[in-house]
């Protein structure tokens, strides 16, 4: 017997593309980020947590009620931002494997693109590690073509042509509320969409990826980031900053560097067992709006102290917000050539000190509060030697 609820959704592994793109068109002209999934021990709970923290609500919904069977996956959705929860049904899967290492975790960062199969032949051909071939997936809402690739530690890069499909989310997924019905509405919070995803490689491991993200997906070097300009006395991390799709997708990562103790890499490393992605930046049009529903729904941010506040007049000079609001909320403040940014870092989202999100507001600076990064690494610093890891 089916379920209530079944999507019926077939498959089909496409041939080698027959002809190449057209002459003058990138096959790698990535169209921004799709979504970003992660796998979670429970989808459930994981998708309640930012939903009533952060103001994701559930669109779609993938698992034993819509006829499948290894996994559920729950879709939150705020404005442009898609989150795709995934949790094995099975204790012996490769979904269950995977969180058994990394926890909760972020397993692939997504992205859109106009011709998945150009895109996945070319980066096949400069050298890419295939994951999955480019695959057609079918429901009576249409079609999306896939593909995905392995880059740091077990995360992965899909390819999304999802220009043909007009259901919730992907073939096999049914709408959220339709599946569960009556659940209610949570209040958005301003979050508007991706600004970056954030990677932590092993140490000697960076300029390898640099280079990969160079070579294989036509990414440029926007930003360098030294050892002396991220450091405390304690530790310190090297940082490349990578963007591809004409500035939609930036892809900053890091590595550690010698220090007198532990840095806040080396402990992710650790109990992330390897590479894989530090945090998400989420962007708003208003930071102090989205903040102060944040800190009122309980959400937990890096603590940033009083004498931080104290030269922000001078470094950074005017900004249209009130400072003494942006001190009251913790909000970091860095300004370049550009214009300034405002920027917030939550604490680890599960217990490993691993994950964390970002919430970001541009004003004109394109960077990555560079005049923040002592500050930040500090607060990190503080929560290690609260867990005894500094």
């Amino acid at each position: 017997m089916k379920p209530k609820h079944f999507v019926e959704v077939s498959s089909t592994v496409l041939p080698p593309a027959s002809a190449e793109p057209p002459s003058g068109v990138d096959p790698t002209a990535f169209l921004g980020f799709d979504h970003i999934e992660i796998y979670t021990d429970s989808a459930k709970q994981s998708a309640y947590f930012l939903s009533h923290a952060f103001g994701f609500n559930p669109v779609a919904y993938r698992g034993p009620e819509t006829g499948w069977q290894d996994s559920a996956s729950i879709i939150l959705k705020q404005a442009d931002v898609m989150i795709m929860l995934t949790c094995p049904l099975k204790p012996d899967s490769t979904i269950a494997k995977q969180i058994s290492k990394h926890g909760f975790a972020a397993r692939d960062v997504a992205f859109r693109v106009s011709n998945t199969e150009w895109c996945f032949q070319e980066v096949v051909k400069r050298g890419a590690t295939p994951v999955a071939p480019p695959t057609e997936w079918r429901d009576c809402n249409g079609t999306i073509v896939h593909a995905s690739i392995r880059t740091y530690g077990d995360t992965i890069h899909s390819f999304v042509d999802r220009s043909r499909y007009t259901g919730p989310f992907w073939p096999g997924f049914a709408e959220y509320g339709k599946v569960f019905p009556g659940e209610t509405v949570i209040p958005e919070v301003g979050i508007s969409g991706i600004d970056h995803v954030v990677g932590n490689v092993e140490l000697g491991k960076m300029n390898e990826w640099v280079s990969f993200y160079e070579r294989v997906l036509g990414f440029s070097q926007i930003t360098h980031f030294t050892d002396k300009e991220i450091s405390t006395e304690y530790s310190a991390l090297m940082s490349k900053v990578m963007k591809g799709g004409g500035g939609k997708i930036k892809l900053p990562i890091n590595e550690p560097a010698e220090g007198k103790r532990k840095s806040q890499i080396e402990e992710f490393l650790q109990y992330n067992g390897g590479a894989g992605v530090q945090h998400i930046a989420l962007s708003t049009n208003n930071i102090i709006a989205t903040i102060k529903a944040l800190r009122e729904r309980g959400v937990r941010f890096l603590y940033v102290p009083k004498t931080y506040y104290e030269e922000v007049p001078t470094r950074i000079g005017f900004i249209k917000e009130d400072l003494s609001v942006i001190q009251n909320l913790g909000i970091l403040v860095d300004r370049d050539d550009d214009g300034y940014l405002l920027q917030i870092f939550t604490k680890n989202l599960e217990d490993r000190p691993t994950l964390f999100l970002e919430i970001i507001q541009r004003e004109g600076s394109q960077g990555f509060g560079v005049g923040n990064f002592k500050a930040l690494f500090e607060a990190i610093e503080r929560d290690q030697a609260e867990r005894g890891n500094l």
